[in-house]
């Protein structure tokens, strides 16, 4: 036992510094994009963008002033458009729809580029990750019942505060309480992160969860690259995913059609949890982003198949 928790104890220790800098990279995001939307707010700058944007985010039940949210997710990681949403006193079904939005398409220079080197083409997975945002929306929209869901972040927008120093407490006390939560998340999910691989518990886990392959249409070799995208991330866990196609553990086939998977449904421990904290409802996050993406894989299986008696007919 004695071995076990100073083993524990060396994984918080590697865990610590790492989560104090990601805690110190999330204020320098979050502080001046949530200042810079209650400025907006308070201006009225950010209802005249809305009105701009609102006929076609109606379409999929959204204020045109969340079109702001999404456009921040496609190019920066979660954490910025979590600081936009907590910003804007919007429903919580409102809230889901655009969660589910950023959680599909964010970070995608970064994590297209990943994908790129793991057997799928860029612009390939750029474009599913958009289109299905939008296609999710719009099932979502359909799909999740009206009535009072609650709010998702402050209850008082900041167009409804007479003076600069009230707008500027708001946006102090809100963006503190963002970090603080999801610096405790960041922090809890990194020693878990060291211990799973101090005690060599992913190889098992993967092993586990090959079954669960089948059921999303996907080969049992991409158990292992399943649960690291799922657990860590396509950003983070890149560097693994790129080793395992360089040692030829993963074809750059079966590469592609877990990017399909992994394009629409990663991270999924560590962006439910932190959505959950600003009041996203867990179940709509995981079912919805697990079912799209084995949808996804489906008929990207589909697709080859039909191809390839396609291709097998016109060479007889």
């Amino acid at each position: 036992m004695k071995t076990i928790a100073l083993r524990i104890w060396k994984c918080i220790k590697q865990a610590l510094p790492k989560a104090g800098k990601t805690c110190l990279w999330l204020l320098k995001i979050i502080l001046p994009i949530s200042l810079l939307v209650r400025l907006l707010q308070y201006s009225g700058l950010l209802d005249k963008f809305s009105a701009l944007l609102e006929p076609v985010f109606s379409l999929i039940g959204l204020p045109g002033e969340t079109a702001i949210v999404f456009i921040t997710s496609v190019f920066c990681p979660l954490y910025a458009p979590i600081a936009l949403i907590t910003s804007m006193a919007i429903g919580v079904r409102e809230a889901t729809i655009l969660a589910l939005m950023c959680l599909v398409s964010h970070n995608l220079i970064v994590e297209s580029s990943v994908q790129a080197k793991t057997g799928s083409h860029f612009w390939e997975m750029t474009i599913l990750r958009l289109v299905m945002s939008f296609v999710i929306a719009m099932c979502l929209n359909w799909i999740m019942p009206q009535g009072d869901w609650g709010t998702v972040g402050v209850t008082a927008s900041a167009d409804s505060y007479t003076g600069i120093w009230d707008v500027f407490v708001l946006w102090f006390v809100s963006s503190m309480k963002l970090v603080i939560t999801i610096g405790l998340i960041v922090t809890s999910l990194m020693i878990l992160h060291y211990v799973l691989e101090e005690f060599n518990l992913m190889r098992g886990l993967s092993k586990a969860l090959a079954p669960l392959m089948t059921v999303f249409g996907l080969p049992k070799d991409t158990a292992f690259l399943w649960l690291v995208g799922n657990l860590v991330g396509l950003a983070y866990g890149g560097a693994i995913m790129v080793e395992q196609v360089e040692e030829k553990k993963l074809s750059y086939k079966n590469g592609n059609l877990l990017n399909y998977h992994l394009a629409i449904s990663h991270s999924l421990l560590e962006d439910t949890i932190i959505f959950v904290a600003i009041g996203i409802p867990a179940l709509w996050i995981i079912v919805t982003r697990l079912f799209f993406a084995a949808a996804v894989v489906w008929l990207r299986r589909g697709y080859n198949h039909i191809y390839v008696l396609q291709k097998k007919k016109y060479v007889t």
